[in-house]
């Protein structure tokens, strides 16, 4: 009876018991909500509830920014993998191959062009999920292709930052990309093309001290997290306490770090007003929502209706018009004869009118009231 017990129970028990995987559900950070991941998905990794925005993959960032979810990656250059031979508790080659088997791509920036309502644009994307978006020799390569692509283009260059700092791993060649970073942006400045950066939770670190903060317009993402050094360090150092919300989009926004904080269903709209100002391109119409579309079509049919009403009226008003000419017209028909009559030229009716007295002065002695009486033209004296 043992085959019983090995082969036929656990096949009723696999068809009674159904696996549920474990991403089907992503807890709110916040307020420790639940929400199913296709809903956050289609929510564009908003939570419906407490509207925390959360990391959104690269691929997703630019499929959201493009006309279409249409773009042509940009190919990036190869630079020389590990080149310190650095080990810490693993090696960095491991670490990068672990990386990207995770992510499915070659380092933490991706770049594409594409169209942003009809408007051609670069755009580049940190990826936090390798390795905290740490800036490299290979994500630096990247950004600064993209902004050079952006510059033989002639085209705005658009960068959404997510990073932890420079990765440590390449010491003093990751430092480096930070004033090669800020020498790409000073080419798109000499080139008078806008550069916009968009920060998403967090960017701290060397990003932040580089190109993070050299954008002609800086947009950060609600509750983003933009600094230097976190808050967790400052304390420390400090030994205070720090205000809430220190650090955090608002709070630099606030104190002018930060030109507007949008929220990411708006940013699309946003970024494409903000390129076709600079660029000085056609302003777009953007769509309507449902909403408005629904209240435009009652406002339209109410019109229709209205102008009917009107060309009821005037067609009824029209027709009692005519009716009361054709009346009018009949009387006038049977009255001149008579009028003809009445008025026939006989001795009687041509005699001249006798002469009429002039009235009296009034005694009064107003003479603008004799005036009026009287008609003549000068006061008596």
């Amino acid at each position: 009876m043992n085959w019983i017990n090995s082969v036929v129970r656990p096949k009723i028990n696999s068809f009674l018991r159904r696996e549920m995987p474990d991403n089907m559900w992503v807890k709110d950070p916040e307020s420790g909500q639940m929400v199913y991941l296709r809903d956050l998905e289609a929510n564009q990794y908003v939570v419906p509830g407490s509207g925390y925005h959360m990391r959104m993959a690269a691929d997703a960032r630019l499929k959201g920014l493009f006309d279409n979810g249409e773009f042509e990656p940009i190919k990036v250059p190869e630079v020389t993998i590990d080149p310190l031979k650095f080990r810490d508790e693993k090696k960095y080659a491991d670490r990068l191959k672990q990386a990207r088997a995770k992510t499915d791509r070659k380092d933490a920036v991706i770049v594409g062009e594409g169209q942003l309502d009809g408007l051609p644009l670069v755009a580049a994307v940190q990826d936090f999920e390798f390795m905290g978006g740490s800036l490299g020799m290979a994500a630096g390569e990247a950004i600064i292709t993209g902004m050079r692509t952006a510059v033989a283009r002639h085209s705005p260059f658009i960068l959404f930052a997510a990073s932890g700092g420079a990765r440590m791993q390449e010491g003093i060649l990751s430092l480096m990309q930070m004033p090669r970073t800020t020498v790409a942006v000073q080419e798109l400045r000499e080139a008078g093309l806008p550069y916009i950066v968009v920060l998403t939770n967090p960017t701290t670190g060397g990003v932040t001290a580089s190109y993070a903060m050299l954008g002609d317009v800086h947009i950060a993402e609600p509750g983003a997290l933009i600094c230097f050094a976190g808050p967790r360090v400052i304390e420390q150092t400090i030994r205070e306490k720090l205000p809430e919300g220190f650090q955090r989009a608002e709070y630099l926004l606030e104190h002018g770090m930060v030109d507007m904080v949008v929220h990411r269903h708006d940013m699309r709209e946003t970024l494409s007003r903000i390129v076709h100002l600079l660029m000085k391109a056609p302003a777009v119409e953007l769509a309507t929502d449902e909403h408005e579309e629904e209240e435009n079509a009652g406002i339209a049919a109410g019109d229709d209706e209205a102008s009917a009403d009107a060309t009821e009226d005037s067609v009824v008003e029209n027709d009692a018009e005519s009716v009361e000419s054709e009346e009018d017209e009949t009387l006038e028909d049977e009255e001149l004869p008579r009028a003809a009559e009445m008025v026939a030229v006989t001795p009687e009716n041509t005699k001249l009118p006798k002469k009429r007295k002039a009235k009296k002065a009034p005694e009064s002695g107003d003479w603008a009231s004799g005036i009026l009486d009287s008609g003549r033209a000068e006061p008596s004296v």
